[in-house]
């Protein structure tokens, strides 16, 4: 992998991990169009994860300075609930990650790939174009609505499932508001994507990981995070605004070239 193709895949992921067309769906097809080697750049995808994580913190900083003095009063307060309706959205995901890894694994190692991604676009285009016609009941997060929306985020697993998509769109459907499903999204992906990293750079040969050039991991990086912190900071406010019927259409767009592609 080269520096442009560090930038084009850092770009890719920045931006379709917080817009609702599927980061795993791009990214694979962007390897599919570069003709990077996947298993050979493992290290790449934990920089490039690692950025996005770290957009995250950034865009919602007050927010969880706001959480972690709330749990500090050690009492059953609105921050502590807070953090248990994350905790207990992560329960779905922790079960997959735990059992059915090397399952998840195999969907990406298929010649199929683009196919697979095709399709599952399309599923994510169904559930956005849902939200359009959903009816709002501006309605608070419960602790029931979180397992569910939880649920939605294992789904993301799927190449071409939108883990943004999956678990805002749950959210608006079960009439949760529109401000707080975005930031309850953003926020409960931190500690499976941070897991899932530490996880692969564990398995990871450390020779191969050696052998890529740093400058090729800062470039990613630095993708990544800026375009991270845009695309995070970009789609809370078109949640708010209820605009997702226009990244339904793109998915569906990209999910039937992907189809023909294949």
């Amino acid at each position: 992998m080269d520096w442009i193709e560090a930038l084009i895949l850092g770009l890719v992921q920045g931006l379709t991990e917080f817009l609702p067309v599927s980061s795993s769906g791009h990214l694979e097809i962007g390897k599919a169009l570069l003709g990077v080697n996947a298993e050979d750049n493992l290290r790449f995808t934990v920089v490039v994860h690692g950025a996005t994580v770290l957009s995250t913190l950034i865009v919602f900083r007050k927010d969880i300075l706001a959480l972690i003095q709330g749990l500090f009063e050690f009492k059953w307060n609105e921050s502590t609930q807070y953090v248990a309706k994350i905790a207990f959205s992560m329960i779905p995901i922790a079960i997959v990650g735990l059992f059915f890894k090397d399952q998840v694994e195999e969907l990406f190692n298929t010649d199929k790939i683009l196919l697979l991604v095709g399709f599952m676009l399309l599923i994510t285009a169904a559930l956005l174009a849902f939200t359009y016609y959903a009816k709002q009941k501006e309605k608070d997060i419960s602790f029931r609505d979180a397992l569910i929306i939880g649920v939605a985020q294992t789904c993301a697993v799927l190449p071409g499932v939108s883990r943004s998509g999956s678990t805002i769109a749950t959210g608006l459907l079960l009439g949760n508001k529109k401000a707080e499903v975005a930031k309850f999204s953003f926020l409960m992906v931190l500690v499976p994507i941070i897991g899932e990293n530490v996880l692969d750079l564990f398995k990871s040969d450390i020779s191969q990981a050696a052998s890529m050039d740093t400058s090729v991991l800062i470039v990613g990086f630095i993708a990544a995070f800026v375009s991270g912190l845009l695309a995070c900071s970009w789609m809370i406010k078109l949640v708010k605004k209820g605009k997702l019927i226009y990244f339904a259409i793109y998915c569906l767009i990209i999910g039937l070239i992907a189809i023909f592609a294949s």
